[in-house]
């Protein structure tokens, strides 16, 4: 029960940073987020710090889980199952998870200022990088975990371009997102 309140007050408190920003971020406003009476977030998360740490633990926990599902398809598959895969990322994150995204982006910006989130930010985005890593060694590429850090670089570039760049007004088209995505596929398996 304990853990299933602290996911639910870590993914308010993501929704809240997407929708208000990082000043935005109060104990009252999760609260009220999430449904939950005046000071349940305070009760389980004492300061904003520790605020912060739990959305930025609870991004990193979702995106290991999402490398997992896909790492044992993609491992008795090709380049053309990754590229489906990354797609299907690709369109998820910029459609129906995109808060999540903008999120994400907040605590980007925070962690500019607070070492502490900084550090945490790298260690998270590490283990992504070596399961990413491990599944495009599986697929044959050279200098697989080098690949996988400029492979995560780009989809984050192509993810804030649709998210909070120039094509943030565009709908999303999927047939141009797995265009994207077989060419950052190529590249990091060339």
């Amino acid at each position: 029960m304990e853990t299933d309140r602290r996911r639910q007050i870590a993914g308010a408190a993501l929704e809240v940073l997407a929708a208000e920003g990082a000043r935005g971020l109060t104990h009252r406003a999760v609260d009220r987020t999430a449904g939950l009476p005046a000071g349940s977030t305070s009760y389980y998360y004492r300061s904003r710090a520790a605020l912060l740490e739990a959305c930025l633990a609870d991004l990193v926990r979702q995106d290991e889980a999402e490398i997992a599902a896909l790492a044992p398809l993609l491992r008795v598959g090709d380049e053309a199952a990754l590229a489906a895969a990354l797609t299907d990322v690709l369109l998820r994150w910029a459609t129906t998870e995109r808060t999540r995204q903008l999120g994400r982006y907040e605590l980007f910006l925070e962690a500019l200022r607070r070492p502490d989130l900084a550090r945490s930010l790298h260690d998270g985005g590490a283990a992504i990088r070596t399961a990413l890593g491990g599944v495009l060694a599986d697929l044959g590429a050279p200098d697989p975990h080098v690949r996988a850090r400029w492979l995560v670089a780009a989809v984050d570039g192509v993810l804030f371009e649709r998210i909070a760049g120039a094509l943030a007004s565009e709908p999303v088209d999927r047939e141009q997102l797995a265009g994207v995505a077989r060419w950052l596929v190529r590249a990091a398996l060339a």
